[in-house]
């Protein structure tokens, strides 16, 4: 009797870490990606103004021909 309820308590036991490590390794896995992120969600716009000119470059060049 006495062995069935130790090896009950290592079962539980056993359970309560594995759930504790993997929660524990989610808020890791989460940590890492919000430590990632300013790097690459928060890009500076490319600015538009040479593209801009560059059409109408084209546009001004090619009329006449």
């Amino acid at each position: 009797m006495m062995a069935m309820v130790q090896f009950a308590t290592l079962v539980v036991a056993t359970m309560f870490a594995v759930a504790a490590a993997a929660g524990l390794h989610w808020l890791l896995l989460k940590a890492t990606f919000r430590i990632m992120r300013p790097a690459t969600a928060r890009r500076i716009p490319a600015r538009t103004e040479l593209a801009r000119g560059t059409a109408q470059l084209a546009r001004a060049y090619s009329a006449p021909r």
